[in-house]
């Protein structure tokens, strides 16, 4: 076979782990020590012995993986190679002629799995109560480092490059059009897209812009009173982003731990209940399902190394003039507007919404596919 041929080649993938990785699983939770309490169990100091003592049990005695599998294997996947890196993707086509081309890029420490509660409606919005001009083909890949986008075979999977890989696999696909979503990671991918601006690229619909004060105090007299409560978030935020720390300077490190522990990983993974406040809306058989993707998969170093790469990069700030909206949920952080339209010229739609979080996806994934049609069908 010619070597082009066979990097660009598009094989089915199947979610299927072997019982006896299943069993090796059950069996570490049987016998994991939680630690010592903290002397008030909450989640002031990190994830709390009574959430671990009961998500262990479910994950232990009433998560059913197999069917957490096949609910994955509902939906077409995928895998491709691009720039060297073996890329994981689910691939469903509406049934509606002229469906906006869409993809969903996840969040850390996030998966696919992000975003299947959103399939079928924003694929066949008609069988959900919607018209069938705001349909969309869609498109959800694993990260380099995440999920089934396994091993990471090099070092450079920045955020700039894995939006350029992500490019190519929707022209792989065929899509000379198409737009992305994303929160987290995944919101940082859309706007390094948004920056690349590829041709026929329809714009970015996000989460968060990441926009932080410049010390100029022209920009504090434009803000709301609730913009004052999002710097409040802001500060809180970054008091409790241990992770972010360990995850750019010693992924390594940590990750000889979760991939050795799966309660480990799951008490790492506390950013699925809101940064780790408690607040979370996700269900907990959610939670299960994506880290027990992180764990079959062994992904734990390569999604912390994601942060690494990024610091070792140190890209030069641009100002993004890609067409982009923003929906801003409760208990997530708080894009402040003046600081977000300084870094991004082209803010075309602005939501808020009183209910959900970081994981909106998960939490209320049918107030989240309402603004995602909202923003394209503006376009």
């Amino acid at each position: 076979m010619n070597t082009a041929t066979a990097s660009s080649e598009i094989r089915p993938f199947r979610v299927e782990v072997a019982q006896t990785d299943v069993d090796d699983l059950l069996a570490r939770l049987a016998r994991t020590p939680l630690p010592q309490a903290a002397p008030v169990d909450d989640w002031e100091s990190g994830t709390p012995n009574s959430y671990l003592r009961d998500a262990v049990s479910r994950w232990r005695d009433g998560f059913d993986w197999r069917a957490a599998e096949a609910r994955m294997n509902e939906h077409p996947q995928f895998t491709t190679e691009i720039d060297g890196q073996t890329i994981h993707f689910v691939h469903v086509r509406s049934p509606h002629e002229g469906a906006t081309p869409l993809l969903l890029a996840h969040t850390y420490p996030g998966s696919f799995v992000d975003y299947l509660d959103m399939i079928g409606p924003l694929v066949d919005p008609v069988a959900h109560g919607g018209r069938a001009e705001d349909a969309f083909d869609v498109v959800i890949p694993d990260a380099p480092g995440f999920g089934f986008s396994q091993p990471v075979t090099e070092a450079g999977w920045t955020t700039a490059r894995v939006a350029a890989a992500y490019d190519t696999l929707m022209r792989r696909l065929g899509y000379d059009s198409y737009g992305i979503h994303g929160s987290d990671n995944g919101a940082m991918v859309a706007r390094e897209l948004g920056l690349q601006n590829p041709e026929g690229f329809l714009g970015l619909h996000v989460l968060q812009l990441f926009s932080f004060p410049s010390g100029d105090p022209a920009e504090f007299e434009k803000l709301e009173p609730q913009d004052y409560a999002g710097l409040e978030h802001m500060q809180w935020f970054q008091s409790v982003g241990g992770y972010n720390t360990m995850n750019a300077s010693r992924p390594q490190t940590i990750a000889a731990g979760l991939s050795d522990s799966p309660v480990g990983l799951l008490a790492y993974s506390e950013l699925f209940n809101s940064f780790g406040n408690g607040t979370s809306l996700v269900p907990l058989d959610a939670i299960l399902t994506e880290v027990s993707v992180a764990w079959f998969a062994n992904a734990s170093a390569g999604m912390s190394r994601a942060y690494r790469e990024n610091v070792l990069a140190e890209a030069e700030p641009q100002v993004s003039d890609a067409r982009t909206g923003v929906a801003v949920f409760a208990d997530d952080f708080q894009t402040i507007r003046v600081f977000a339209e300084r870094d991004n010229a082209n803010i075309v739609h602005w939501s808020r919404f009183e209910k959900g979080g970081h994981f909106a996806a998960l939490e209320v994934p049918a107030v989240l596919a309402g603004d995602i049609r909202a923003f394209f069908a503006s376009a």
